[in-house]
């Protein structure tokens, strides 16, 4: 795969939810077909050409080297790393990521570093010899085959990412569910209450609207569509007694920002 260098690799996250990221490749095969925060910023700072630039993934040749230089002067700032926020760190079928990935989590863990992990391809079951401080998660916002063909084209299967994540979670490992960017039933017409039993195991779980789409903007009843659907998750979590997260103006009828328990 074709490879690129950088100067620097751990950096302060800006997401409500995170801490430190880092993002050792540049674009992503899966070639999601929602708007992707990470495509149109890349595109829009002159990273990538083109949504087919951004389907051929650079691997950052110099992230073992560069984070044997920023560990030791920022492990006492850092809480968590995430991998990652503008990017996937187990994308599907790239091995060559998959193996820095692991190499870079193993750095991070044993200077003390937790790390946060979230992927559309698949998590490897090595991660449950890793630091048990660390959480691993999936996005999952469908259980039907041909939405996710259609929406995210180079991902892995939605079973294939749920049964990697239980796998793990069968291994004392904590996980968790991102089901963001979530569609409005004009987009597919499903039952969320279906995929929360899929994951009834996990640890924690983030939901969030779709963002920066037409499509969803053009449902009229978008607005309360989200919070009957946040309502969901909620009630599910604390029956379930599942951490949860409801993502920043996902839910318009009250402040949101700190629904959490733990």
């Amino acid at each position: 795969m074709k490879m690129i260098t950088r100067k620097s690799m751990l950096y302060k996250t800006e997401v409500e939810y995170g801490d430190y990221t880092m993002n050792h490749v540049l674009g992503c095969s899966h070639g999601c077909k929602y708007p992707c925060y990470a495509f149109m910023m890349a595109k829009r700072f002159g990273k990538v050409d083109s949504y087919e630039d951004w389907l051929e993934p650079r691997l950052v040749s110099n992230t073992l080297e560069i984070l044997d230089r920023e560990i030791p002067k920022l492990k006492e700032k850092i809480k968590s790393v995430q991998l990652c926020f503008t990017t996937d760190p187990f994308m599907y079928g790239y091995d060559e990521i998959k193996k820095m990935s692991l190499a870079a989590m193993r750095k991070l863990n044993d200077s003390g570093i937790p790390c946060t992990v979230l992927t559309k391809g698949l998590l490897p079951i090595e991660l449950a010899d890793y630091s048990k401080k660390n959480i691993y998660g999936i996005t999952l916002v469908s259980l039907d085959e041909n939405y996710r063909e259609k929406t995210e084209p180079g991902a892995a299967s939605y079973k294939e990412r749920i049964k990697a994540l239980e796998n793990l979670h069968e291994n004392g490992c904590k996980t968790w569910v991102s089901i963001e960017p979530y569609p409005t039933p004009n987009l597919i017409k499903q039952d969320l209450s279906e995929i929360l039993c899929k994951i009834k195991f996990a640890d924690k779980i983030i939901f969030g609207r779709t963002n920066y789409c037409k499509d969803v903007t053009a449902y009229k009843e978008h607005k309360e569509f989200y919070n009957e659907q946040a309502d969901i998750v909620i009630d599910f979590c604390q029956k379930n007694k599942i951490e949860f997260h409801i993502k920043t103006g996902t839910k318009t009828d009250v402040d949101n920002a700190n629904l959490y328990i733990g």
